[in-house]
């Protein structure tokens, strides 16, 4: 029997290298596909795995990159722009730190930064479609988030005009997706405006309920800071267009807790960790989604402060197939209740 979600899935973001079999999208997905990974989510901003530009342009070029991965046995299941949608809205503070994700062309030049990044998530929307895809994964980008703690006090208005400047920022690329059959699920993710529940309400609503603001859900950002995980599918599943299958635990102490004292990853309350070796309920996560009906991909996104990637991709395919859940046609009262005629049900009742 099949299973609604698909997987498992690896994100290759952060396997990339300058050494094969990680330098090339042939040996990389071949890669994937020999640890029993079924699909491949491609990050558009690794360019020795794969050219957006020439993407967005060339039929022929996307028939070959469809073509590597089936060659090697893997789908493509989604393209990050995770690097790219970051750049959309970027406050000053971070200016300095976020020139390295841009080319060098538009380093002190915020406005062309923010120019190049919309153009590449409009470059994206074509790439997607001409691959057959339906779904891509990104970043909101943050014009608020240096004032997320409220003090010194925030003028009033300021998070309003924030998450105004995102929707204007923003509506016009959703515009683009939608007209190309695409939708964005954007990681709720620290560091970006949209990071919990609350924020992601905000962002739809200044981008006027847009329906290709979607959700790639990563519970590892909720475990981080200690929002209910199980409880957010329950509210937003039907926002919910894309997994990202990671690993995290919080483990406070009387000397730091969510915030974690701006310790190195290893020392922190809450860090990130291969699967299985942390504190999220996967049983209860693939069971949410599966009973709401997601029926897209269980894609690992591989982060840990301790253990290799080799050993955490190695370890991450099974335990995402272990995980799949083959949905029964019918629930074990629906046996216990099976049909009487009248004359029975009369009987039962004493009538």
């Amino acid at each position: 029997m099949a299973t609604q979600i698909k997987g498992p899935a690896l994100f290759l973001a952060q396997f990339a290298g300058d050494k094969a079999p990680f330098n090339t999208l042939e040996g990389i997905t071949k890669w994937a596909a020999g640890l029993g990974y079924k699909g491949v989510q491609i990050p558009t901003f690794v360019g020795h795995l794969f050219d957006l530009d020439k993407a967005a342009s060339s039929d022929t070029y996307c028939d070959e990159i469809k073509g590597i991965c089936a060659d090697a046995g893997v789908e493509i299941t989604e393209l990050s722009t995770h690097l790219q949608g970051q750049l959309v809205a970027v406050n000053p503070a971070y200016d300095s730190a976020f020139d390295a994700f841009a080319p060098k062309e538009v380093h002190g030049n915020p406005k062309a930064r923010t120019e190049w990044a919309i153009d590449q998530m409009k470059k994206a929307a074509v790439a997607s479609r001409k691959l057959g895809l339906k779904h891509t994964v990104s970043f909101t980008g943050s014009l608020a988030f240096p004032f997320l703690y409220p003090w010194p006090q925030r003028p009033a208005g300021l998070i309003e005009e924030a998450f105004a400047e995102l929707g204007r920022r923003w509506t016009p690329i959703l515009n683009h997706y939608k007209d190309n059959g695409q939708d964005i699920g954007f990681e709720i993710h620290p560091g970006e405006d949209v990071f919990d529940g609350a924020t992601f309400e905000m962002f739809v609503d200044a981008c006027g309920g847009h329906e290709a603001a979607m959700i790639n859900y990563d519970p590892s950002h909720f475990v981080l800071q200690q929002l209910d995980y199980l409880a957010f599918i329950d509210i937003y599943h039907d926002r919910i267009n894309a997994f990202h299958v990671k690993d995290a635990e919080f483990n406070p102490t009387g000397r730091q807790g969510v915030y974690s004292g701006y310790q190195n990853w290893t020392n922190r309350a809450g860090r990130f960790r291969s699967l299985g070796d942390g504190q999220v309920d996967f049983g209860g996560i693939f069971s949410k989604l599966t009973q709401y009906g997601y029926d897209s991909w269980a894609v690992l996104e591989w982060e840990c402060c301790i253990k290799s990637p080799e050993q955490g991709a190695a370890e991450g395919a099974p335990f995402i197939s272990k995980h799949l859940i083959e949905v029964t046609g019918k629930a074990f009262d629906d046996f216990a209740g099976a049909e009487r005629d009248e004359a029975q049900i009369k009987g039962m009742l004493g009538l």
